[in-house]
């Protein structure tokens, strides 16, 4: 009888093998697509972060969830044909496969559902211990011929809450991604943002080539005109070399770029690649040297203006000769009837105008100064929460 096992390939077997390539940097992450019925949703979740975490105890990499987007590593419980040309086989032998680090399925763990899964009892399949093998291939190792290494192609029961990843495994991930830094202590993981959190600030918000993208924190919302839902992600998913906890943004379409601001650098990108040049400093763009940093931006696509917000001020910015109007800065509320409050966050979207200042967005039509809605922050982000 043919002992459980996993799908990857017995290619080159040796103490540790190496399977395919490895990821070119150190934080990852990672989305459960779906849920096995065997186990709850906690059980699962907790399974899936504590098998990450037996790699990252060894390494330097760090996991981030994120629940929309497209992660490093996907994570979905599936049966028989499911579209990547490797079957699985129903219940037993096969009980799950991964891939190895690149793009389209790279890093992706596939378990099969026709299996029996189980939190930490050995009647069943422990998913912890399953998920943590596939991990492995995720991140680019191959099988093990040592019959003790997590990394051997067949599986045995392991109890969850007194496994130690064996000294085969150790050496083979460490050959790869290098040790750990015992002087560095272990961050804690970047909370991700609850789109239904009726309180959250967004740190900025703009347009991108017909998306509209919204900035928490690290991470970002990414809405396309021809999905209902935002997809969220790493900042750095999308431009690698960005700066996350930003205070402004803006897309000049005539340049096809979005600028990011932090602090008094501002940094520019034509799709996902960074222009050459940048970041600069804020008197690029002919802000005062005492301006340490904006709070917002704006760019106007009726005037080809770019409206810079510090405090209760904001300054004007000619687009085409790319100059600061003279005359500025002016009051905030001269421009925007009744906003007393410092602006967080601006953009425009099908006519109207929204400027956020802490969990509220404005709604205004500039062409007549008119105020009309005053929305929470999170209205354009769509909370699916029932």
């Amino acid at each position: 009888m043919k002992k459980p096992r996993c799908g990857v390939p017995d290619e080159q077997v040796a103490r540790f093998s190496i399977y395919g390539k490895k990821w070119q940097k150190r934080s990852l992450t990672y989305r459960i697509e779906n849920y096995t019925p065997d186990m709850s949703v906690a059980e699962v979740d907790a399974s899936i972060g504590k098998a990450l975490q037996v790699w990252a105890k060894v390494t330097p990499l760090r996991f981030t969830r994120i629940y929309s987007g497209i992660a490093d590593i996907r994570i979905s419980f599936v049966r028989r044909e499911h579209g990547d040309f490797n079957s699985f086989d129903g219940p037993g032998n096969t009980l799950a496969h991964a891939f190895a680090p690149g793009d389209g399925l790279g890093g992706d763990a596939h378990f099969d559902d026709d299996e029996s899964f189980t939190f930490r009892s050995s009647r069943g399949v422990v998913l912890f211990i399953v998920a943590a093998h596939e991990f492995g291939h995720s991140l680019g190792l191959g099988h093990s011929n040592v019959p003790g290494a997590l990394m051997y192609p067949t599986y045995s029961y392991r109890n969850p809450d007194t496994f130690v990843l064996p000294q085969d495994d150790v050496r083979g991930i460490q050959y790869l991604y290098g040790e750990k830094d015992p002087s560095v202590d272990d961050p804690k993981p970047p909370t991700t943002p609850d789109a239904c959190d009726s309180t959250m600030v967004l740190d900025a918000v703009t347009t991108h080539r017909g998306e509209i993208i919204f900035f928490k924190d690290s991470f970002l919302w990414r809405s396309f005109p021809q999905s209902q839902t935002p997809q969220q992600s790493l900042i750095r998913s999308l431009w690698p070399s960005a700066p996350v906890d930003i205070d402004a943004a803006y897309e000049s379409r005539q340049l096809d770029t979005v600028f990011l601001f932090k602090g008094r650098k501002v940094w520019a990108f034509t799709g996902n690649q960074p222009v050459r040049g940048y970041p600069k400093t804020l008197t690029a763009f002919g802000l005062p040297k005492g301006v340490r940093k904006i709070d917002a931006a704006l760019h106007d696509v009726n005037s080809g203006k770019t409206l810079f917000f510090v405090g209760n001020n904001y300054f004007s910015y000619d687009e085409s000769r790319k100059t600061m109007e003279q005359g500025y800065p002016r009051l905030v509320n001269q421009a925007f009837a009744g906003l007393t409050r410092r602006v967080t966050a601006a953009f425009q979207h099908k006519g109207y105008t929204y400027i956020y200042s802490g969990p509220y967005m404005y709604e205004y039509d500039l062409g007549t100064g008119t105020r009309h809605r005053v929305l929470r922050n999170s209205y354009f982000l769509r909370c699916t929460n029932s």
